[in-house]
């Protein structure tokens, strides 16, 4: 083996591998938070909605969690681009991710609907709770306990999967790892530099997650 490490080319770049890191984490809020609303909507549909309802929603989820996030990142922004639509490599890759998130999402939190069992809500009766009071205290609580640690950590997954923006030219952080590495050949130290900052925010975001949690909905979601 004669290669020779020379991280010292490569961490002279370490301001654009940090600009990197933030647009991979903006990335993941924007995919995320964008796609949390139809989650839930699809999520109630599937829970309550009329027969064909939910045969179009369930046909939705199955088919965005059964194909790869970067087919449909490569369908948004080349093939949508054949047809004459055209997309921001951003906002191709915004969109997928919101895609898998209201999919993925959907599933998560339906099965947080059907764990709220039945006798919770006619305790909540027998008490006097109104319609109002028995959802905020009984139903919205329990919800939250049960998909809170699963969102959270499909949110770690989501983070991750903004390298896929590479494909389309994305200055994220493994696409800025090639474009840095592109400059001075030295790839398997951009790799391993990338790698290591995708560690730290990954205990990063895991860490705020499981802090927010347990402050928030007394829901011990675990670092990792």
């Amino acid at each position: 083996m004669n290669y020779t490490f020379q991280f010292n080319i490569i961490l002279a770049h370490l301001p654009e591998f940090l600009q990197g890191a933030m647009v991979s984490l903006a990335l993941a809020l924007a995919g995320f938070w964008s796609g949390a609303p139809f989650a839930l909507l699809l999520a109630l549909a599937r829970t309550s909605g009329s027969k064909w309802v939910k045969r179009v929603t369930g046909g939705y989820v199955t088919f965005i969690t059964n194909t790869p996030v970067l087919i449909h990142i490569w369908f948004l922004f080349y093939g949508l681009g054949d047809l004459g639509i055209l997309l921001g490599k951003y906002t191709a890759v915004i969109v997928a991710l919101m895609a898998a998130t209201s999919a993925y999402g959907c599933e998560i939190m339906r099965a947080g609907f059907l764990s709220v069992r039945r006798s919770e809500i006619e305790a909540a009766e027998t008490l006097g709770f109104s319609r109002g009071q028995t959802v905020w205290y009984v139903i919205v609580p329990h919800i939250v306990k049960t998909v809170y640690p699963a969102l959270a950590n499909f949110f770690i997954v989501l983070t991750l999967s903004t390298s896929l923006a590479m494909i389309v030219g994305g200055e994220e952080l493994l696409g800025t790892a090639f474009n840095v590495a592109s400059e001075n050949y030295r790839h398997l130290e951009a790799v391993i530099v990338a790698a290591v900052l995708y560690v730290i925010i990954t205990f990063a975001v895991s860490l705020s997650l499981a802090l927010v949690g347990r402050w928030a909905f007394r829901v011990k979601a675990k670092i990792f």
